[in-house]
C-alpha cells in the first residue's frame, strides 16, 4: 500500500493505492492517523480509487482507523470506493459503519454540511 496526504482546509485526504492486506500496511496507516490526531486533525477522507485489492486484514485496518478517529471526536469517510471494495463492505455489513461517497469532493463537502 502507498499513502499520499493532501489537505483541503482542515480536512485531510489520504490517497491510498495498491493492495491493503495487513502487515506493514497496518502500521503505515495507523502511524499516520495517530500523527494526525496529535496534530488535532481528525477529519479524514480516505480516497480508495487506486486501491486494487483489500482483504479482511485491510478491512480491519480501516475499522481500526475509524475507531481511532471516532475516539478523538473525528471520522474517516470513504471516497471513490471501487466495485470490488464496495461488495466487501456490503458482504461484511460495513456499509452501515462507514460513510461512503462517490467523489473526494462530496466526502470533503460532507464535513462542511
Amino acid at each position: 500500500m502507498k499513502l499520499k496526504e493532501k489537505h483541503s482546509n482542515d480536512i485531510i485526504v489520504l490517497e491510498l493505492s495498491g493492495k491493503i492486506m495487513g502487515g506493514p500496511d497496518a502500521g503505515l496507516l495507523n502511524d499516520k492517523l495517530h500523527d494526525l490526531v496529535e496534530a488535532n486533525q481528525t477529519k479524514v477522507v480516505a480516497n480508495l480509487a487506486k486501491v486494487n485489492w483489500m482483504n479482511s486484514s485491510g478491512l480491519g485496518i480501516l475499522i481500526g482507523g475509524l475507531t481511532t478517529m471516532k475516539n478523538n471526536n473525528g471520522n474517516i469517510k470513504l471516497a471513490c470506493v471501487t466495485d470490488r471494495i464496495q461488495s466487501l463492505l456490503m458482504i461484511t455489513k460495513l456499509t452501515t459503519v462507514f460513510e461512503t461517497y462517490d467523489t473526494v469532493e462530496e466526502a470533503v463537502q460532507s464535513y462542511v454540511n
